[in-house]
């Protein structure tokens, strides 16, 4: 019996751990299973962030986009676009080609962002001009739009640097802000800069329209401040057919 018993218990005894083998064999391929687990989960956490960034990304462009598209619906247009020239003189070469065009302006925001980018007339050399003219409109009497026309002229003092200033200020403002009765009558303004004294002058299309060019003047005068000044309106016809420096006035204020 005791023979018998060791033969049926001495397999049990000597044969290995099934269960403790089967988790070493096991062990190294589970565990490469959850690494890899833990890099698809790692790689679909990443894939989500990027798509976040990527939707917060979007919104911030969307954003701008509109942010730009409120700034130009929201600019003050003006009634005419106008035209900023600058002369500077150069003996040497034809006024046509002294006359260099600035930039167009186009709303009050253009307005005021060009005028404090320049210089004010009173900084300006000798010899130097400023025209600001409805668009298409050339500063010089045979333009179209001005040939029939005239000019409303006074001058300035040289001792009176920013009363210059202040004055072709107002009338810029005066002129893109349609201040005028006849606003269509404007051509546009002038501003010498010259030795003995600086002009100003205010250019309208029809030099036979009296109502239109006495109501300008007459606002020019009153809301400019110029009692002081003697207000001239001459015909660009005299201008250019004149003979000697002289040239009759039409009317005077």
């Amino acid at each position: 019996m005791a023979s018998t018993q060791l033969q049926s218990f001495e397999p049990l005894v000597f044969e290995p751990n099934k269960f403790l083998q089967s988790r070493l064999e096991q062990s190294p391929h589970k565990q490469q299973q959850q690494e890899e687990q833990e890099l698809k989960q790692q790689e679909h956490e990443l894939e989500l962030e990027l798509e976040l960034e990527l939707e917060q990304g979007q919104e911030i462009v969307a954003d701008e986009q509109n942010e730009q598209t409120f700034k130009i619906e929201y600019k003050h247009p003006l009634e005419h676009v106008w035209t900023l020239w600058y002369l500077e003189n150069d003996r040497t070469k034809h006024w046509k080609d002294m006359l260099n065009e600035i930039t167009q302006i186009d709303s009050i925001e253009t307005f005021w962002s060009l005028y404090y980018t320049i210089k004010t007339p009173s900084e300006l050399k000798i010899g130097c001009d400023y025209y600001m003219f409805k668009q298409g409109i050339q500063p010089m009497w045979e333009d179209e739009a001005n040939i029939k026309g005239g000019r409303w002229l006074f001058t300035v003092g040289k001792s009176s640097k920013e009363a210059l200033d202040r004055i072709w200020l107002d009338i810029l403002l005066m002129m893109v802000g349609e201040s005028f009765e006849y606003a269509n009558e404007i051509c546009g303004a002038v501003v010498n800069i010259r030795a003995k004294s600086n002009k100003i002058s205010v250019w309208t299309a029809n030099g036979t329209n009296e109502l239109a060019v006495l109501e300008i003047g007459f606002k020019l005068k009153t809301l400019l401040h110029l009692q002081s000044h003697n207000l001239q309106y001459q015909l660009h016809s005299d201008a250019m057919s004149k003979i000697n420096s002289g040239v009759r006035s039409v009317y005077s204020l």
